[in-house]
């Protein structure tokens, strides 16, 4: 996952952000996170990561 967000237009490029959401969904499942898969939460994880990306520059 972090080769991907590596890049500084990640949240800009679709191809990069659906890649690093799958990576996030498999990440989270290989660690029993969360107890019942939703899309909500991988939504807002991957939110959190747009902002952080966003105001952290």
């Amino acid at each position: 996952m972090a080769d991907k967000a590596k890049y500084t237009d990640w949240a800009h490029r679709d191809d990069i952000k659906a890649e690093l959401k799958v990576d996030l969904i498999l990440t989270l499942a290989e660690n029993g996170y969360p107890p019942v898969p939703r899309d909500e939460v991988f939504k807002e994880i991957f939110e959190q990561a747009e902002n952080f990306k966003k105001y952290s520059a």
